[in-house]
């Protein structure tokens, strides 16, 4: 089977959590040709965005200080990852070379304290650049063949709305599957920095809120993928907000439309614009838990099983919401 990973922020947040992901795709790898996609470290993209407002503040301290922070957090995390000297000199190495390009870049904001919208998305691109090389450098480091790509190089192209970016899906699928063959055809996993890609120009660009599902559902239809699975820290889609309904239940099955509309009212675990490029491919998707794999999750497909047809299968909540009700006889006809 063809299969695309994604893993959220969470299920990566730390050394051991990455150790235990390497174990299971050790043992997944075997009959299956995977694709992992990464988010970014738990709070690395809040702590780049946060970067970006204290240059537009013009506080250097400040930026200097949330810069290092997340240098020295990446370095402990590498160290705390990789037993192997060799894999983990070679893993500093790369993650030095990309702080020094992110040093660089942010020294080129504060000299003009200035964040547009295209050096924004290039900067805080470099969450998942930074996990993917972590990730990928924790299956070699268990024997595992694995290579670390931006979306860019594994040939996710974009259109230039900065910040909101849609791909350019023919072209993209083309590019992607093209790349994502000749690693497999080398036994290779490649670790995929989710949320970003690259526009007809190569300039960077992210696709906002539930980018790194967009980019890994991008990559699995490019690759005619069999499922898609989204590795986060809940079980699945549930029948309500369980902080709110004490029994609600996890859904087994569910098509695309009821995910979609699901996403729209309220459900957090999934953005809809992220089963776009699955549509026309209709291609199955999971929505599990990295810590729980026990339990299989819920299966989103074109077209659920007849057993799962029920009535009503979700109550949703949308938060901070009014209604203005005007009445009276005199308005008749009038709205």
């Amino acid at each position: 089977m063809k299969l695309v990973l994604k893993y959220g922020g969470t299920s990566i947040a730390t050394p051991k959590n990455v150790k235990d992901i390497v174990k299971h795709l050790s043992s997944l790898k075997k009959g299956n040709q995977i694709v992992v996609v990464c988010s970014a470290i738990s709070g690395t993209t809040d702590d780049l965005i946060e970067i970006s407002n204290l240059i537009k503040k013009e506080k250097k301290d400040q930026v200097k200080q949330l810069t290092n922070k997340i240098i020295q957090k990446h370095k402990k995390f590498a160290q705390q990852t990789i037993s192997k000297s060799k894999v983990r000199k070679q893993l500093l190495a790369d993650l030095d070379s990309a702080f020094t390009k992110l040093v660089a870049l942010i020294d080129g904001k504060i000299q003009l304290w200035e964040i547009t919208p295209r050096s924004l998305d290039y900067l805080i691109s470099y969450g998942e650049r930074l996990s993917s090389k972590i990730v990928s450098a924790a299956l070699v480091d268990q024997g595992i063949k694995s290579e670390p790509f931006t979306g860019k190089q594994i040939g996710i192209v974009t259109d230039s709305n900065f910040g909101e970016s849609k791909p350019l899906l023919d072209t993209t699928r083309l590019r992607v599957s093209k790349n994502v063959d000749s690693l497999f055809a080398k036994k290779v996993i490649p670790v995929v920095g989710g949320f970003a890609g690259a526009d007809q120009h190569g300039r960077t660009t992210t696709f906002g809120r539930g980018g790194s599902d967009y980019s890994a559902t991008t990559i699995a239809s490019s690759i005619k993928a069999d499922e898609i699975w989204l590795m986060s820290d809940v079980d699945g889609l549930m029948t309500a907000d369980p902080k709110i309904v004490k029994n609600a239940k996890i859904l087994k099955e569910v098509s695309y439309v009821e995910a979609i509309e699901m996403s729209l009212f309220g459900a957090k675990q999934i953005h809809p614009r992220t089963f776009e490029p699955l549509l026309s491919k209709k291609i199955p998707m999971r929505i599990r838990n990295t810590f729980n794999l026990k339990n299989k999750g819920t299966l989103v497909t074109a077209t659920p099983g007849a057993n799962t047809k029920k009535t009503v299968k979700c109550v949703s909540t949308i938060r901070n919401n009014g209604l203005i009700d005007i009445r009276g006889g005199s308005m008749v006809g009038a709205l």
